[in-house]
């Protein structure tokens, strides 16, 4: 339990981080969003798009507890070395295009970092699962006695 509130607090220290520097996007990129991406408003105010930020990871948080809950040991670690996976990929398919499609390279370096420390907190979520051990459940069994007939 203390290591998943360190975590935790991890998780929100990075989405600060991500949503300040996701905040600071160029001029051009912030005219874009105001007036051809108006979903994308909550990432022009800082603390907007670090809860937002916050929101998603936490998402992921327990999905992959989820995951460590109802699967065995062994799926369950196979299921998050998957997501793992997904989330580099997903780390190097944005790369790949913050630096081949213009529009998104005028956005500036400032807002690459903070979508990559978004893939990063994913990441750290997966490996947080993937070396992390399943607690063991203990039953109680019922032999039928009563305490007096134990005695």
């Amino acid at each position: 339990m203390k290591r998943t509130i360190y975590f935790l607090l991890l998780l929100a220290m990075l989405s600060a981080a991500s949503g300040y520097l996701m905040s600071k996007a160029s001029w051009i990129a912030r005219v874009d969003i105001t007036f051809f991406h108006k979903q994308m408003n909550l990432l022009k105010i800082w603390w907007q798009g670090a809860i937002a930020v916050f929101i998603v990871l936490t998402l992921l948080f327990l999905l992959h507890a989820f995951i460590q809950k109802r699967l065995s040991n062994t799926s369950a670690r196979i299921l998050h070395f998957i997501l793992l996976l997904t989330a580099i990929a997903g780390m190097y398919l944005t790369y790949d295009d913050f630096t081949t499609n213009l529009s998104h390279r005028l956005t500036g370096k400032r807002f690459h970092y903070g979508v990559y420390l978004w893939w990063m907190g994913w990441i750290l979520t997966c490996i947080f699962f993937l070396f992390r051990k399943k607690p063991q459940s203990f039953a109680i069994t019922n032999t039928g006695k009563t305490d007096e007939a134990r005695q």
